[in-house]
């Protein structure tokens, strides 16, 4: 995945929306919760709230948090397309949700460290043998107890949290460009005074030179300053800014697509309803169609 997807995965993630769905979903399932960019090299729960205690133990040994590992990269395999779910060697469920910011794929909602069914006797004696030739230094005692307090999750009650999460991923993607371009993190005075002129401009055909003078600064200088600071290029910007004033634009249904376009800046129709739906998912049609009748 770009950079530029890991950073509008940091942008959700430290969005206050999905701080306020992650609190109400751990309390109401009591399961861990997660949203991660498409290649991750950590544990996704460790250390965050409802982590499960058998698989906090499991983390401290690299031998075990290897399988751990490959069964997220597993899991992220067989996701990129739709909901999966996957049980671990100690016969625990993860599941995951994709996450597409238009037509990109960013990104996992993920939930799991859950049994499908009470785990009985025989399944413990085969984990904690597995635990043994890991070389985990754990008290059999400790170890039984943290792997019967998994919770158990019925298939009736997964399929509910699969449906909850992809109802979420949905509701990211829609708002998922307005979150990117107006980031509540104070900018720099520079990157503030661009952003104020790009705003201003938007509907005329603008160019970085033209932005970088106006700020007083060279081309090389504004154009890393400014990714640094918005975590995405200067095009991808005044793309998602033009787009975010088409979709408020077409509220109006007396204003056709082709003059919403040329309204907010492109010089295209074609070029107008290809950025529309690779930062939206949709095409301007359907999405006008999709909106509310006033």
């Amino acid at each position: 995945m770009n950079t530029s997807g890991k950073n509008l995965v940091e942008v959700l993630k430290s969005s206050r929306l999905f701080a306020d769905f992650s609190r109400s979903f751990n309390n109401l399932t009591g399961l861990p919760l997660t949203l991660r960019p498409i290649e991750s090299w950590q544990l996704p729960y460790h250390g965050r709230p409802n982590e499960n205690g058998y698989c906090a133990i499991m983390a401290g040994r690299s031998s075990a948090c290897a399988f751990c590992l490959q069964t997220q990269q597993r899991l992220s395999e067989c996701s990129e397309k739709s909901t999966n779910s996957l049980t671990c060697p100690s016969g625990l469920t993860e599941t995951a949700v994709p996450i597409r910011l238009g037509e990109q794929l960013v990104g996992f909602l993920q939930t799991g460290q859950m049994f499908n069914r009470a785990p009985n006797e025989a399944q413990f004696e085969r984990v904690a043998k597995q635990v043994a030739e890991w070389g985990l230094e754990v008290g059999r005692a400790d170890l039984r107890k943290a792997y019967f307090q998994t919770p158990v999750v019925s298939p009736q009650e997964h399929q509910a949290l699969v449906n909850m999460l992809e109802i979420f991923s949905q509701h990211l993607a829609l708002v998922s460009n307005r979150m990117v371009v107006q980031q509540t993190a104070p900018d720099p005075p520079m990157i503030a005074r661009a952003k104020a002129f790009i705003e201003e401009h938007q509907s005329e055909n603008l160019s970085l030179k033209q932005v970088a003078k106006a700020v007083n600064t060279s081309t090389f200088y504004f154009c890393k300053v400014f990714k640094k600071a918005t975590g995405i290029n200067f095009t991808d910007y005044v793309s998602r800014i033009r787009i975010e004033k088409a979709k408020n634009l077409a509220l109006n249904p007396n204003l056709r697509i082709s003059e919403i376009a040329f309204e907010v800046g492109f010089q295209s129709l074609t070029h107008f309803n290809r950025v529309f739906k690779k930062i939206t998912g949709m095409s301007p049609t359907d999405y006008r169609a999709q909106l509310p009748v006033t």
